[in-house]
């Protein structure tokens, strides 16, 4: 147990080492690079070794007669109503003998009134997970990194903010509570800003980092709004705890729930790509090639993912996703995962093919988690992060291989026989993303269309989602035949680039190999077969919680039928592809653009990614920047200056009038003739002193008997 309650040690190394690489990384031999591989060392070998405990503890069987909550391990001052009855099972999960209890630390943060605010730790399966994903693709991208940024004129910047980055996911991950998940939400988009314009010099790179900066804060408003609406509705806590328990029992209205989950949605539309928001994700291949595979497959577009899973109870209640066929988070998932893998076609840089595969995944992953299918949603960003990381990292090779250009069309070909590695690594992790058995895509993605239900001999899911599986396949198709088109391009033919390709050392080639295997063999973690050691569907046993902060949902079970379904799917995508570019079939389709206008209108919208970035750029951002502009600034002259300027005046007039008529003529007329009073009678006293003794005499008599004459008519 002491690695579960001492979890918050993880992201404090990466911060350690963000320090000293920022500090004294130029000072290293190897700058710096070697600080932050060792952290992540440690920090990936901690996660394993929490792995193993978190196993050890979600399989103890409790105590004869003791009844469990799945709240024993939950620090009583970091949630006001985990440990009343609110945090009770429900029955039919307190009759499986024993719940996936979390283990919650937390100290005091601050205090705002009679409040109290926490920062702590919240580890269970989920938390674990992706511990070790996080820490296990960032040593590989940092090794990968020493190779691919070598002679960088900011190498060791490079590197404290890969620290940096990797320390961000990891506070992120293990949040306690939602003031605590905002903070990390915040401090990832901040470091893929700056690793995103890494080579800020060059107007493109700077353009993108801020494109993804001023594109997540959209998002941002969104979910800092959701974070005030959960606040207040759990009894004014940030504690994930309260709020998932709440919603989960009933606690919290369900028109409250829903507003909240919109707020959120837009949250996760805008880090994890989902169209409308996308339009960031596909710019931000500026950066440095390791850091896209570090965006796309462990740290910034999948904390939406994370977030989702995490308030899951929020979402599942809000949008009714149980006994349903529809609701705005699976549509928005659906759509974003067909149309994502459409504007793959048209792109002839593999980065941005592979960054529009990224959104179309993500959207997969967001429809799952809409359609009730929170385990195949979650073991989907596993397997995901794996191949995504392998293709990434190889798009990485080839262009270092290639006088760093990603342009598949121009300047690759024909480079399976001088870089192999690169070339076989590539195919696997392609075969895993397009769903192929037994490759770890095949099994994750396969999950995800069983729990769409609908589907003859299908069984356990939580709704009949007919329309979201139709596009999902129709997504799967799509997947299977772009990805083929870029092995095309980039391994056969002749070479159509400049100078010799090579294959990279080993800190290039080994992190691939690493990846392609692990693409190849994930998918085990939670096949539907007894697995020896493994076991089968242990990643549902081991990372789905069980207990009263999460919905009871039912899990779909393996359909055969779907299985075999979207593996014809999917074969038809590389068939056809195959047929074109290597067989020369369907010349038909060739040129179609230039002899057809529906499909020269199709390819123009493509082309154009539906006109988003027009949209966002050329007509909002020039809207604002021109016309409102001038707008405002108008106002600004004749409206607000007018009202201060008439203000002014009106005020110098009355200030005019007030010492004309006020100042003068009262108040120094009133002294004036008060001095002049008091001159007069001064003068006519002066008159008086004659320096005579018998005058003198007479007025004091002459006093004298007026005030006897007073005294005797007062008295009598």
């Amino acid at each position: 147990m002491w690695f579960l309650t001492h979890a918050w040690i993880i992201p404090v190394i990466m911060v350690v080492s963000f320090l000293i690489i920022l500090l004294f990384g130029k000072k290293f031999p190897k700058g710096g690079s070697e600080v932050g591989i060792t952290a992540l060392s440690i920090v990936f070998i901690l996660s394993l070794i929490m792995g193993a405990n978190w196993i050890q503890h979600r399989d103890a069987e409790p105590e004869a007669g003791h009844h469990v909550s799945g709240m024993e391990y939950v620090n009583p001052t970091c949630s006001k109503v985990a440990h009343t009855e609110a945090g009770e099972l429900p029955e039919a999960m307190a009759e499986e003998g024993h719940a996936s209890q979390p283990v919650v630390e937390c100290v005091k943060w601050f205090e705002s009134g009679d409040n109290v605010v926490t920062i702590g730790t919240l580890i269970d399966g989920q938390s674990v997970m992706m511990l070790i994903v996080v820490s296990f693709i960032s040593l590989l991208v940092n090794i990968f990194s020493t190779d691919y940024v070598g002679g960088d004129r900011r190498y060791t910047h490079y590197f404290a903010f890969l620290s940096l980055f990797a320390a961000s996911m990891l506070f992120f991950v293990l949040a306690q509570n939602t003031l605590q998940m905002l903070v990390g939400w915040e401090l990832v988009g901040l470091c893929s800003f700056a690793l995103i314009g890494h080579w800020w010099e060059e107007k493109p790179n700077s353009d993108a980092a801020l494109k993804a900066f001023l594109t997540n804060r959209v998002g941002d408003v969104g979910l800092i709004i959701g974070v005030i609406i959960l606040y207040f509705a759990a009894g004014r806590s940030f504690s994930i705890l309260d709020i998932n328990i709440l919603a989960a029992g009933g606690g919290i209205g369900h028109s409250t729930l829903l507003i909240a989950s919109l707020c959120l949605m837009a949250a996760v539309m805008s880090k994890s790509g989902q169209f409308i928001l996308h339009t960031w994700l596909p710019d931000a291949m500026a950066g440095p090639t390791p850091v896209s595979a570090l965006l796309h497959a462990a740290t910034m577009v999948v904390a939406g993912i994370y977030m989702v899973a995490r308030l899951y109870p929020v979402f599942f209640e809000g949008f009714s996703i149980s006994g349903s066929s529809v609701n705005a988070l699976a549509m928005v998932g659906a759509i974003t995962a067909v149309f994502g893998a459409l504007l793959a076609f048209v792109q002839s840089d593999i980065k941005k093919v592979l960054a529009y595969s990224t959104v179309s995944q993500l959207g997969f992953m967001v429809t799952a988690l809409g359609m009730g299918a929170w385990t195949a949603a979650l073991f989907h960003l596993f397997t995901h992060a794996f191949f995504k990381a392998c293709l990434f990292l190889g798009a990485g090779s080839l262009s270092h291989a290639c006088h760093h250009s990603f342009d598949m069309v121009n300047d690759m070909g024909g480079l399976r026989k001088v870089m192999p590695r690169t070339f076989y690594t590539y195919v696997i992790a392609t075969l895993a993303l397009a769903g192929i058995f037994p490759f770890a895509g095949f099994w994750s993605k396969d999950e995800i269309l069983a729990g769409a239900g609908g589907f003859p001999g299908g069984s356990g899911a939580n709704g009949t989602y007919t329309i979201m599986l139709v596009m999902l396949l129709i997504g799967a198709f799509c997947t299977a035949a772009y990805m083929t088109r870029t092995i095309w391009y980039a391994f056969f033919g002749e070479y159509r680039g400049h100078g010799t390709p090579h294959e990279g050392g080993p800190a290039i080639t080994v992190p691939l190999v690493i990846l392609a295997v692990l693409a190849t063999i994930a998918g085990v973690f939670n096949s539907p077969w007894d697995i020896p050691i493994i076991g089968g569907h242990a990643f549902e046993h081991y990372v789905q919680p069980v207990a009263a902060y999460f919905p009871h949902i039912g899990v779909a079970k393996f359909n055969p039928l779907l299985a075999v379904t979207s593996l014809v799917v999917a074969g038809a995508g590389i068939a056809i592809v195959y047929l074109y570019y290597w067989k020369g079939a369907f010349g038909f389709l060739r040129n179609l653009s230039s002899r057809n206008a529906l499909a020269a209108t199709g390819k123009k919208i493509l082309v154009n990614k539906y006109y988003f970035d027009y949209l966002y750029e050329e007509v909002i951002v020039n809207f604002v920047k021109h016309p409102f502009a001038r707008g405002v600034n108008w106002v600004n002259q004749n409206v607000i200056d007018g009202v201060v300027n008439l203000v002014g005046t009106g005020g110098v007039a009355s200030a005019k009038w007030v010492h004309k008529n006020i100042d003068r003529a009262i108040v120094d007329g009133t002294v004036n003739g008060v001095a002049r009073t008091a001159d007069e009678m001064g003068g006519a006293l002066r008159k008086t002193q004659t320096g005579r003794i018998q005058h003198y005499t007479a007025v004091f008599f002459g006093g004298v008997a007026v005030l006897a004459a007073v005294f005797v008519l007062v008295i009598g």
